[in-house]
């Protein structure tokens, strides 16, 4: 399975869009931003957990990295409420599950092999009241995966990179100028291609998760 998998392409997500699909495990279903795989994917997707679905114990072979966008979020290492990130790393195990139910955004296979950190950290609603600001949540070997806190009207600029780069809107409203002026919502993903810019105008006080993304043997 394919889905958005040519990088030198601009691609776009809005929750308009958002086709929400079963996965095998009953009661999580799952929307693909893109896949380069079946079941065992190199993949970013949005992913939808009922009251009480879970998985049962399983390893990460090349990394998990997720936001907890709603709801809680669980496994043997604790809950985890909205705005968490989190990094399992290669080789890690762990059996996910949700009481309450939750969405989150999930990013499978996308770890260098020899990035072996975990961590669980809160990102928070704080935005400022002027202009915008980066915090960084980490960074190996060209990748990169930053939160951006901004004010409303703050031109955001992110000079471009030599890898893609992706954003996910995780609170406020957003334009971003492509063919076209596009105003993005809480849960939009967009991802650039190589070389490109990222600009983008905050409408109201936002909060942007980005990340620059090389390319792994695992994505092969």
């Amino acid at each position: 399975m394919r889905i958005r998998s040519d990088f030198d392409q601009i691609v776009h997500v809005t929750p308009d869009q958002h086709a929400w699909t079963p996965s095998p495990l009953p009661g999580v279903a799952r929307v693909m931003l893109d896949r380069i795989g079946g079941e065992r994917a190199v993949a970013t997707s949005l992913v939808r957990y009922a009251a009480g679905a879970g998985y049962s114990p399983h390893e990460h072979g090349a990394g998990e990295e997720f936001i907890v966008l709603d709801g809680e979020f669980a496994d043997e290492q604790g809950r985890y409420p909205p705005l968490t990130y989190v990094r399992n790393p290669p080789g890690s195990v762990h059996r996910p599950y949700s009481d309450p139910g939750c969405t989150l955004f999930v990013k499978l296979r996308q770890f260098h092999p020899d990035d072996q950190r975990h961590c669980v950290l809160p990102i928070g609603e704080r935005c400022p009241a002027d202009g915008w600001q980066t915090e960084r949540l980490h960074e190996h070997r060209g990748e990169q995966a930053v939160i951006v806190r901004a004010a409303a009207r703050a031109n955001v600029r992110l000079r471009a990179s030599h890898y893609c780069r992706e954003l996910l809107v995780l609170r406020g409203l957003i334009t971003w100028q492509t063919e076209q002026t596009r105003t993005l919502a809480p849960q939009s993903w967009f991802r650039l291609a190589p070389g490109h810019p990222l600009r983008v105008v905050c409408l109201e006080p936002s909060l942007l998760f980005v990340k620059t993304r090389p390319h792994f043997d695992n994505e092969t």
